[in-house]
């Protein structure tokens, strides 16, 4: 999973509502001011808010060293612009944060370095809130006024866990989605804090399991036929050995709700970019949209 200012058809969705280009990678951009200023992806994939998640998944970008990239990005500018237009195009620009849920499959789920002995989920969850919430603050620091934060999808109900713990119908493991539940109430309880406590901020919260179990109930009126078993993948509800080829793909993406064993179909996507951007199928986006945001910022 790529984390961290993710472009995927979500983004890219929303992008184009805006008229804006496909922004560079940070590591692929020429270091051109005029590509950098139209916005540049961090992510990297297999990061997590922990430095360590997804280490088993090869070398990774962690988080405080994609708010590193980003500040010297800042710096870029600064040198190229000067500080007041660079403030400007700073505080005036949207961030967009999707992160975490690395935290939980490679890492808590998965008990690494016997994690669970460690920390009960609610505690897990505090932890990791209360260091995105830091590295938020030093984007606030960095002049950064608007920032886009996305809670976790509903994980118990993916492809990957339903083989895992052996659903028989099908029905979403709960032990993992209440994890899940109480991750993005602490999310959302420090985006508010942060509104509090920093002057001119404009951090809203987006509750992807909200959206994604409207969703997964409402699958009907969505157009999706297929709510468990993924497009691409091998075993019981796709789920036991990942997409390693187009070979293993279903021959129609759009009417399931899970690609593979962990990510949504694009048109699961497009649905929550919607959601995003006007609340359009269910609010799940607090204290605005990212429409009312960029009314706010103009």
């Amino acid at each position: 999973m790529e984390e961290f200012l993710l472009i995927t058809l979500f983004w890219v969705c929303t992008a184009l509502r805006l008229g804006l280009p496909f922004v560079p990678t940070y590591l692929g951009q020429t270091g051109s001011i005029e590509d950098m200023v139209h916005g540049v992806n961090y992510a990297s994939a297999g990061a997590g808010i922990i430095f360590s998640s997804g280490s088993e998944l090869g070398q990774h970008i962690s988080l405080t060293q994609q708010i590193q990239q980003v500040v010297d990005t800042f710096q870029q500018f600064i040198i190229n612009m000067g500080e007041d237009a660079a403030y400007d195009l700073i505080s005036n620009s949207i961030f967009y944060i999707s992160i975490g849920s690395n935290d939980y499959i490679h890492y808590y789920l998965r008990n690494v370095s016997n994690v669970q002995s460690l920390f009960l989920p609610w505690n897990f969850n505090q932890f990791l809130a209360q260091t995105l919430k830091q590295e938020i603050q030093n984007l606030y620091y960095a002049n950064v006024r608007n920032v886009i934060v996305m809670g976790l999808a509903p994980l118990g109900c993916a492809p990957y866990y339903l083989w895992l713990y052996e659903s028989k119908k099908g029905e979403c493991v709960d032990t993992i989605n209440d994890m899940i539940m109480e991750f993005n109430f602490a999310m959302r309880f420090m985006v508010e804090q942060l509104n509090q406590e920093l002057q001119e901020a404009n951090i809203v919260f987006c509750d992807a399991f909200e959206g994604s179990m409207d969703i997964i109930k409402n699958h009907q009126r969505h157009g999706f036929n297929v709510t468990t078993d993924a497009c691409c993948g091998f075993g019981k509800y796709r789920g036991w050995i990942v997409c390693i080829s187009s070979e293993m793909a279903c021959t129609d993406a759009s009417n399931h709700i899970w690609w593979d064993q962990f990510h949504p179909t694009d048109a699961v996507n497009e649905i929550l970019a919607e959601n995003v951007w006007s609340n359009q199928h269910s609010s799940m986006c607090y204290p605005m949209s990212l429409q009312e945001m960029i009314t706010q910022t103009r």
